[in-house]
């Protein structure tokens, strides 16, 4: 007996030895890897809170209106309520990993009566409570635990990118609607004036100072203008359906005003900073995903080590054997099982091999996830940076068309044939402002920079 403890001791202390980092905890491979190496030094740094991606969405979107829009979203929208329901499953999933270091307790109570020959019926019963206690011995539930964990603050990240891309999607959808309803009633009265214009065309092929085709040509842009008021309008119908969407109302159309406006502040850098990326949701998200790929790697070695299970019964039962005896009496057993794999027709190691290759794809994906933040942001900056310079040209542009509208505002426009049938009387794109659609890009990159890290920290939620 003293022989077979001796020997369970010594293979569990080998193993025990030679498993010791299946109880390390997930730390990020910076080997050989300069991105995760910046990654996780800019983690250990502070965060920098007047930095545009870290204020708070309020101190971005000032606008009213926009703001309870914005403000319904967050209480209505589908995504973000399944988002927070998965949250809460995370949560149920960790309590019962953490639930699984305690043993389990059954209570199976159970008579039967037996007869011979036309004999009286005998009868025996048991009450019997069995636990039973699996000894984490080798991390196997250490690591179902960690990985729980992990699933958890993985939810909690998902859930503030869905909140972030909402607040988005909704300032997205709001100035679009404000500069679509802006072209429209800039196309509109435009095609006032060009019916206006067509008619006086028509007087004058009459008078015999223009010809047929200044004539067809005039009528041609009227109708081409016609044409593109109605793609406003279908434009204007889908953003209203969008955000309705996004409330998760029914399909309305939202009195957003023509003149709203935005005033981004200031975004003042030449890069995009590492820490801005660490701080993103879905980085975050992406990291913890690695983690439970590399807790679910040390579950599948842990498989390899021996299992301890300790399990006690005890009752009261009036059964001895195959003897009933009355009065019944109580009983008490304990036993101890002590199982290692030997062979499992090769399966602990494919499962071994599937973790290590899913912790690899999980590595690939979190590079991905980090390089395609970054260039995300890049964009969103650059885009920023240049609607403003853009802006600036198509104000210029524009005060050049009015001053062109002015001098051939008089009779003196229609006394000469070419210029009927120049540029100035055939814009390029008649209906469309190209001030208004400038500022809409300036607003859509300042709206899809900061939100997506307006949630970064648990405050704001």
């Amino acid at each position: 007996m003293n022989n077979i403890s001796r020997i369970a001791i010594m293979v569990v202390s080998v193993g025990a030895l030679s498993s010791c980092h299946i109880y390390n905890k997930f730390e990020m491979p910076t080997e050989d890897n300069a991105l995760t190496s910046e990654y996780v030094q800019a983690k250990e740094t502070e965060e920098n809170a007047e930095a545009f991606g870290n204020l708070r969405w309020e101190e971005v979107f000032t606008d009213p209106m926009l703001v309870d829009l914005i403000n319904q979203a967050l209480a209505n929208n589908t995504n973000l309520s399944n988002a927070k329901l998965n949250i809460d499953i995370a949560h149920a999933q960790l309590k019962g990993a953490r639930l699984s270091y305690l043993p389990s307790v059954t209570l199976a109570p159970n008579g039967a009566g037996s007869s011979f020959d036309h004999s009286k019926m005998s009868w025996s019963y048991q009450l019997p409570l069995a636990v039973s206690w699996e000894v984490d011995l080798f991390g196997k539930l250490l690591n179902s635990n960690r990985r729980a964990k992990q699933a958890l603050l993985q939810s909690e990240a998902y859930q503030q990118a869905v909140r972030s891309q909402l607040i988005a999607g909704v300032a997205n959808c709001y100035y679009a609607i404000s500069m679509l309803e802006t072209q429209l009633k800039i196309s509109r009265q435009t095609a006032e004036y060009w019916k206006e214009s067509v008619q006086i065309m028509k007087n004058f092929k009459l008078a015999g100072r223009v010809n047929e085709s200044a004539v067809v040509q005039s009528t041609a842009n009227y109708y081409s203008l016609l044409a593109s008021i109605t793609d406003l309008e279908v434009s204007l119908n889908e953003a209203n359906n969008t955000m309705s969407l996004l409330l998760n109302v029914m399909p309305q159309t939202w009195n957003i005003q023509a003149d709203a406006r935005f005033e981004a502040p200031a975004i003042m850098r030449e890069g995009v900073p590492m820490r801005e990326l660490a701080s993103r949701p879905d980085v975050r998200a992406s990291e913890h995903s690695l983690a439970m790929a590399y807790y679910a790697t040390n579950q599948a070695r842990s498989a390899f080590y021996p299992g301890l299970n300790i399990s006690a019964n005890g009752g009261f039962t009036n059964l001895m054997g195959s003897m009933v005896s009355n009065p019944a009496k109580f009983f008490v057993q304990l036993a101890g099982q002590l199982t290692a794999p030997l062979f499992a027709r090769g399966q602990l190691i494919s499962n071994l091999e599937a973790a290590r290759a899913q912790q690899e794809q999980a590595m690939n994906n979190f590079e991905y996830t980090l390089l395609s933040a970054s260039a995300e942001v890049s964009n969103a900056l650059m885009l920023y940076t240049k609607s403003n310079e853009k802006a600036d040209y198509l104000k210029n542009q524009v005060e050049n068309l009015e001053k062109i509208g002015r001098i051939y505002s008089g009779i003196a426009i229609f006394g000469r044939t070419h210029h009927l049938s120049g540029s100035a009387h055939r814009p390029a794109e008649p209906p469309r402002s190209p001030a208004v659609a400038g500022k809409l890009r300036k607003r859509k990159s300042a709206c899809s920079h900061q939100p997506v890290s307006v949630a970064r920290r648990r405050s704001i939620i």
